[in-house]
């Protein structure tokens, strides 16, 4: 295996065997994380629960980065980033299979339990990919390559709840009725179990996949990034910092990204329960996630497109920022009967289908577009200049991840309290934060 210093260019071969590599995992990732929007109503109703306790499935998944993360820059130290890949995979395929017995005794701490566990193998794989994608070329275009690989994450979270909410959402309308009309709780326990069910067979696929994956990358030639090789600029500058608290431009990234997967998660995870709140039919609705997704795809081509040479990074993430809080106003003060039809190509069947979209959920699904380049954005602006730090960073940064375990549940609190609607006001101190990243947090220096 090639091992290649951070400060050193690599060959284009190594480039590109590395950056497809990580292409299939961040396919991986989208496809994994974004099955939680069509988990929360799916277990809201097979498990009876309100929307607070429904949204505990993305706390489940998100903590374990929280978790997780520094036992995993740990673990990336001794293994390195390609062994460390492959556990992770493998992580992922136990917490698929923790699936099988939540269903069976349609136990929702179960179901927890095993997104606890996925989103553990998950931590891995982000901790190794997202400062490999940074390191393994310029750092001025680290933006463009996340882009890169952001297209492939959002592609797969645009298919997945359709291909998924296809088989275990299916005559959901029918399902409701039976529950309505059932005589006694025997009957409608018994309609619930066999809903739980629906889940085994996708999550055994999706095992044996993760499991197939990690064996295959063993044997795949992905060139290793040696990140405590500093470039020499770098490596003078750091001299007298022994930890990365002296990086506080790194601290307060960790903070904004904290913030913005929280309203990421949000702007996926909701769109459908929000627009079931609102009398959409879930055949409308199942669909709400992908719109967030493709917003989502369509701000990484711009990306791609424009970064570095027509927009700088800290440019986009200002801009992104900016749209955000013009995006959440839209939200909370379109009129909730405001109304459009749109045609709509399903991505795997590829049939033309005319959605149903209120206004104010139009606006949620843009704030995919507005998210899309705040990621690509912030790490290489918080790595800049980390040199032998960047693992140890990179684990802290992956950390802020836990935003997605936490201001869901704020969403999910205000939903029950106020209105599915008026719960995304959540989003829009979470923007200010990243607003002043953009203009200020970025610079800050240590001693």
């Amino acid at each position: 295996m090639t091992t290649v210093s951070a400060a050193a260019p690599i060959s284009r071969r190594n480039y590109i065997v590395g950056m497809t590599v990580i292409a299939i995992f961040f396919f991986i990732f989208g496809f994994v994380t974004w099955l939680n929007g069509i988990l929360i109503p799916f277990l809201r109703t097979a498990c009876e629960l309100t929307d607070f306790q429904a949204y505990f499935v993305t706390t489940a998944f998100y903590i374990s980065y929280f978790v997780m993360s520094l036992p995993a820059s740990a673990l990336l130290k001794k293994t390195g980033f390609k062994t460390g890949m492959s556990i992770g995979l493998w992580v992922m395929a136990v917490g698929a299979l923790i699936f099988i017995p939540a269903a069976l005794s349609r136990s929702y701490g179960i179901f927890l339990l095993g997104l606890f566990v996925q989103g553990t193998g998950m931590a891995i794989l982000q901790t190794a990919s997202n400062p490999y994608v940074t390191i393994i070329g310029p750092r001025e275009s680290a933006a463009k390559r996340i882009s890169m690989m952001g297209i492939a994450n959002k592609f797969a979270g645009a298919i997945a709840p359709i291909i998924i909410g296809a088989h275990i959402l299916k005559d959901s309308h029918i399902l409701d009725q039976q529950l309505a009309s059932a005589a006694d709780a025997m009957t409608r326990a018994g309609i619930l179990d066999q809903l739980a069910t629906r889940v085994i067979n996708p999550y055994i696929i999706m095992a044996a996949i993760l499991v197939g994956l990690g064996l295959l990358l063993r044997f795949a030639n992905l060139p290793e990034v040696d990140t405590d090789a500093e470039e020499p600029s770098v490596g003078e500058t750091n001299v007298n910092k022994t930890s990365i608290w002296h990086f506080p431009h790194m601290i307060v990234g960790a903070i904004a990204l904290f913030f913005y997967v929280g309203v990421e998660v949000i702007a996926g995870d909701t769109i459908i329960r929000y627009g079931q709140s609102l009398n959409i039919d879930m055949s409308s609705a199942k669909y709400f996630t992908s719109l967030t997704m493709l917003g989502m795809i369509l701000g990484y081509i711009l990306g791609i497109i424009l970064i570095p040479k027509a927009l700088s990074q800290v440019n986009a993430l200002r801009i992104s920022a900016l749209l955000g809080i013009i995006f959440t106003l839209g939200a909370v003060f379109a009129p909730a009967a405001a109304q459009i039809t749109m045609p709509f190509k399903d991505l795997v069947t590829f049939d033309s289908v005319t959605l149903t979209i209120p206004v104010t959920v139009l606006f949620v699904a843009l704030l995919g577009f507005a998210n899309a380049l705040i990621w690509p954005s912030m790490w290489p602006l918080a790595l800049n200049g980390l040199g032998k730090f960047t693992k140890t960073a990179s684990a802290l940064l992956v950390m802020a991840v836990v935003g997605g375990a936490i201001i869901p549940l704020f969403y999910g609190k205000m939903a029950d309290v106020f209105s599915t609607q008026a719960a995304y006001w959540v989003c829009l101190p979470c923007y200010l934060i990243l607003l002043y990243y953009s203009l200020h947090g970025y610079r800050l220096k240590g001693r």
